[in-house]
């Protein structure tokens, strides 16, 4: 007969409890950055984000040694938002309805990620962590465009960079914040330009 696994020691549980709690924090602190990034604060100052996640300011740099980490942190998050909308599966009746929903879906990260991606552009940010991030959403942005094309429009090189290129979140950032379209509007031309580039194919 198999004894009883015995209880946790009292330490264990204070270090149990510790953990969960800088877990909580962490993800608090996360939170914050992202909420006052997306207000329209591109680098907001440590104890901004201390206030508005309701930390003390040596709690965020015990936790976040240093930017790098803090990015890291808001990177894994937006990731877990957004996963369904820029990787997940696709139901469709064919490849052309789903090419469709991948521009909604995009549009509807995409507008997510603006602010973010703003801020991550900004001439005061180096971080290797950001330029990882941004090497990862457009891998990812075109691993989920080659899914739901054809081998047809696949073995076209040059219609799938038209394509990649087209429905990229470069292209959304330039109708919404340089053309100043709207997000409707800014939809709408990607599926025209989608629907142009693939006019003609069988």
């Amino acid at each position: 007969m198999t004894a009883p696994p015995k209880p946790p020691l009292a330490a264990d549980r204070v270090v149990d409890g510790r953990r969960l709690r800088s877990e909580a924090s962490r993800l608090r602190i996360v939170e914050a950055m992202i909420a006052l990034v997306s207000e329209g604060l591109a680098m907001p100052p440590a104890e901004a984000v201390a206030a508005r996640a309701g930390v003390g300011l040596r709690t965020v740099f015990r936790l976040f040694e240093d930017m790098d980490g803090l990015y890291r942190g808001m990177q894994a998050v937006m990731t877990e938002r957004l996963g369904g909308l820029l990787e997940g599966p696709i139901e469709a009746a064919d490849w052309r309805q789903a090419v469709d929903i991948l521009i909604g879906r995009r549009a509807e990260a995409f507008e997510i990620l603006l602010p973010l991606q703003i801020a991550a552009d900004s001439p005061r940010t180096r971080s290797a962590a950001l330029r990882e991030g941004r090497a990862r959403l457009v891998k990812a942005q075109r691993d989920t465009l080659l899914v739901v094309l054809p081998e047809v429009v696949r073995t076209d090189a040059e219609l799938v960079e038209a394509l990649d290129l087209t429905l990229s979140f470069e292209a959304w950032r330039r109708l919404r914040t340089d053309q100043h379209i709207d997000i409707d509007g800014a939809r709408a031309v990607l599926r025209r330009l989608a629907r142009a580039l693939l006019d003609g194919v069988a």
